[in-house]
C-alpha cells in the first residue's frame, strides 16, 4: 500500500512540478524559474512543519527538491526547444514528418525519464520521513482523494 502511495505520490510530484512549469507565462509567476522554486520551497517547508520534520529530515527533503528541480527545468527548457522546432516545421511548405515525430517520442522519453527520477525522489523521501509522518502524508492524501 505504501509503496502504491510513493508511486503516485511521486507522479503527482512530478505532474505538480511540470504544470507549474507549464504556466510560468502567466501573470502570477512569470518566466522565472527561481520564483517557482520559492513557491515550491514555501510550500514544502509548510508541509514539513506540519509534519514536525527533524532538520536532519529538512535536509534531507529539500536536497531532494532542488534535484528534481534543477531536472524540472532542464526538461521544460528542452521541451521550449522541441516546442520552437515542432512550430518551425509546422510553418515550413514541406513539413518533415520523421523530425516531427521524432521530436514527439524524444520528449515522451524525456518525460518518462523525468517521472523514474520524480519516484526515486519520492522513494527516498519516503525513507526519510517516520512511520507516523508516512500516516500523516497517506491520511491526507486519501481525504484530498476523496477517499
Amino acid at each position: 500500500m505504501m509503496k502504491r502511495l510513493a508511486v503516485a505520490g511521486s507522479a503527482l510530484l512530478a505532474v505538480a512540478l511540470l504544470s507549474g512549469f507549464a504556466f510560468r507565462s502567466g501573470p502570477r509567476w512569470g518566466k522565472d524559474p527561481e520564483r517557482i522554486k520559492q513557491m515550491v520551497t514555501w510550500k514544502l517547508d509548510d508541509k514539513l512543519d506540519t509534519l514536525d520534520a527533524t532538520e536532519p529530515q529538512r535536509k534531507s527533503i529539500h536536497a531532494v527538491k532542488d534535484r528534481l528541480f534543477t531536472d524540472g527545468v532542464q526538461v521544460m527548457e528542452d521541451q521550449r526547444a522541441a516546442r520552437d522546432e515542432a512550430f518551425q516545421q509546422l510553418a515550413s511548405d514541406t513539413p518533415d514528418r520523421q523530425k516531427l515525430h521524432a521530436l514527439v517520442d524524444a520528449r515522451i522519453e524525456a518525460m518518462r525519464a523525468f517521472a523514474h527520477k520524480a519516484t526515486d525522489a519520492a522513494l527516498e523521501v519516503h525513507g526519510t520521513l517516520t512511520p507516523a509522518q508516512r500516516k500523516e502524508l497517506a491520511d491526507e492524501f486519501r481525504a484530498r482523494m476523496g477517499q
